[in-house]
């Protein structure tokens, strides 16, 4: 055969194997760490020393309704059956008279701060939570708000936050990614589009795995090598890399190139870790029993065994599309996806303070947005079938961890839960604040990219520092 043609057929060979990659072990690998380096080498490093190392942000996606958990309304009740005494604020779809809560609230620890019965186990780590009662987005679309919520922008393909940190501070552990997206039963809306890198390198994309999977090997399918012991594998990847960096080097402005390179080195590096950190059978029975069952509250517990192992930044999603999104019967809807990771968070609490890592670890829950106060009219425009539209103008989380002042309430809404009315948070200061923790200021965390200095806050945010320890 000619060397020449032959040359050109194995490198056409490798575009085309680099090319393709991204729908195999590529795809789930990639989004974490260069080859042997720390990523966060590649970014600025924390500006200051920080309380946080690592965040665990749990996604109620679909939109937790906050009249029903964190902000109680007695005016609803006054009120229950009635119009407001004012026009129902524009949401996505036409709103009615008033909605009483179907839950009790109680007040719970040193700090009395009031919880509902959907979170009976929840509650009683208040003492270790700051609540945010004055969040507020800026239209009333899952899509749109989950974007704001993951990336602070609705508009544009910005990195999202866990990108974001992942290249400013790297991961202290190169065989696992250093983002890490964990949903049962496949993606939330938005898909992908919730852990992208955008401009920054593609190595700090977020990394999906599927967590209704009990099998450690089955939740990192293709990871495995059936074909090659270890030794051979060993032979194959270094032959394999000297192709994959001779390749690179030829096309040094070609960044996907570099990425799906170094995805494919992690998957390798992955083999042997990544199943161990998944197993949670290897906990003990006391550890399995305080998290409990469902997918929901397993993830937690990976959530608590990947930042142990180093992991930067890990969002664990309800479920795929958005389980929380109650249109209809709020009583039953929001008490069945309650009831499914309510333990799961108490015990993720409890569990990384007795292991003394919740002073490092920076716990966000939130949804993209909460629920309206009044209650949801049906498609046409007729009766009402007890459940609450999107609401952006305001709505509640919760943090607790590193850097964070427990037994904390930080705003408020009107006396309704309608619009965020006293200490207003837009995601932008919310951003802002966890970026401080973490040890960066969020003005001067800057990526250059197309002739401007990108950050994740653009030209918005304050850091809340009232709810700080």
């Amino acid at each position: 055969m000619n060397t020449s043609n032959f040359a050109q057929q194995a490198s056409f060979s490798r575009r085309r194997f680099l090319q393709r990659a991204g729908m195999g072990m590529g795809s789930m690998a990639l989004g974490s760490m260069l080859g042997g380096v720390q990523a966060g080498s590649q970014g600025t490093g924390p500006h200051f020393p920080g309380r946080a190392k690592h965040v665990i942000h749990v996604f109620l996606n679909g939109g937790m309704s906050q009249v029903d958990t964190f902000d109680p309304k007695p005016e609803l009740d006054r009120w229950g059956g009635r119009p407001l005494p004012f026009e129902n604020l524009q949401t996505e779809r036409r709103t009615g008279v008033a909605l009483p809560s179907p839950f009790t609230f109680a007040r719970h620890g040193a700090s009395g701060i009031p919880v509902s019965d959907l979170f009976p186990n929840l509650a009683r780590c208040v003492d270790e939570m700051a609540v945010i009662r004055s969040m507020y987005a800026e239209l009333p679309s899952h899509e749109l708000s989950l974007m704001l919520m993951n990336t602070g922008t609705q508009r544009l393909v910005w990195p999202s936050l866990g990108s974001w940190l992942t290249w400013g501070m790297g991961s202290e552990n190169e065989n696992l990614p250093g983002f890490v997206a964990l949903c049962p039963g496949g993606m939330p809306v938005g898909g992908a589009g919730n852990w992208r890198s955008a401009f920054l390198p593609g190595v700090y994309q977020g990394t999906y795995v599927d967590t209704s999977r009990d099998d450690p090997r089955a939740l990192i399918a293709d990871v495995h090598n059936k074909a090659m012991n270890r030794s051979q594998q060993a032979e194959h990847f270094k032959f394999l890399r000297s192709l994959n960096r001779r390749h690179a080097m030829q096309r040094p402005d070609e960044s996907l190139i570099e990425s799906r390179i170094q995805s494919f080195e992690l998957a390798y590096r992955m083999q042997f870790e990544a199943t161990d950190a998944f197993d949670v059978s290897q906990e003990p029975e006391s550890m399995l029993k305080l998290y409990g069952e469902g997918p929901q509250n397993r993830q937690l517990l990976i959530a608590r065994r990947l930042v142990e192992r180093g992991v930067r930044f890990v969002q664990t999603w309800h479920g795929n599309l958005q389980p929380w999104d109650s249109h209809a019967n709020i009583k039953d809807s929001h008490r069945k996806v309650a009831s499914e990771c309510d333990q799961g968070l108490a015990a993720l609490i409890v569990d990384l303070k007795q292991r003394g890592l919740l002073d490092e670890t920076l716990i966000l829950c939130s949804g993209e947005f909460g629920r309206t106060p009044s209650v949801e009219m049906d498609q046409g425009g007729g009766g009402a079938a007890q459940g609450r539209d999107h609401n952006h103008w305001g709505f509640s989380l919760w943090m607790a961890g590193g850097g964070i002042k427990g037994g904390t309430v930080y705003g408020a809404t009107d006396e309704f839960g309608f619009r965020a009315v006293e200490n207003p948070v837009s995601i932008h200061d919310l951003h802002a604040t966890m970026l401080h923790v973490l040890g960066f200021d969020h003005e001067r965390l800057t990526y250059r990219y197309a002739g401007r200095d990108f950050r994740l806050t653009d030209v918005h945010g304050r850091v809340i520092s009232e709810i700080l320890a």
